[in-house]
């Protein structure tokens, strides 16, 4: 693998981290073997993932936690359902849509894909399929999508904290689900051996 490759492994890594940094419980997440992004890829029928793309499933591929909260992702897409849909749904404007892989799907009706005509590039650009709307180059780069789709912590501990203080109003203390995700203001990151390089 050349240089573009281990850039485009370090910016993912970066990202990853500095929303560990943030906040996020390291271990709330869980990333892909590589055994499961290959089969991610040929349920899809692509021969080579981007690096960029394999990265980001190493990090948060088996268990996105708060990345793509609400959207199917990683290994628990269902990859050929998901790009039957997105290919009707692109109409032209990819150069290779039977190529393309999905990244994202979410509600059904919105796709995250690359173009198969990019898929031999490190850190290609990811383009956003909304149905009515056909699709648009939407992120300059994998790298790009990653940091633009990672979870805003701040803004997440800021809800729980209002949440938190409403509940105490009304004599609760129970915790939402997602918290757990969150660590404590002064809880220190358990360490790369809790998350998705471990083992």
């Amino acid at each position: 693998m050349g240089n573009g490759s281990a850039d485009a492994r370090e910016r993912v890594r970066n990202t990853f981290e500095k929303v560990v940094a943030d906040g996020l419980r390291r271990e709330s997440v869980a990333g892909a073997s590589e055994e499961q992004i290959d089969a991610a890829a040929a349920a899809q029928g692509v021969d080579r993932l981007p690096e960029a793309v394999r990265e980001v499933l190493r990090r948060v591929g088996a268990r996105p936690g708060r990345w793509l909260a609400g959207s199917a992702f990683g290994i628990r897409l269902d990859g050929a359902r998901a790009k039957r849909a997105a290919r009707a749904v692109a109409g032209g404007a990819l150069a290779d849509p039977d190529g393309m892989f999905v990244l994202v799907e979410h509600q059904a009706y919105e796709y995250h894909v690359i173009d198969g005509a990019d898929l031999g590039d490190d850190d290609p650009p990811v383009w956003l399929v909304v149905e009515g709307e056909g699709a648009r180059r939407a992120w300059g780069s994998v790298t790009g999508w990653f940091a633009a789709e990672s979870p805003d912590v701040a803004r997440y501990r800021s809800r729980l904290r209002l949440m938190m203080e409403q509940r105490a109003r009304r004599g609760r203390t129970d915790v939402p689900g997602w918290a757990h995700d969150l660590r404590a203001d002064d809880e220190p990151d358990a360490g790369p051996d809790a998350g998705p390089d471990a083992g």
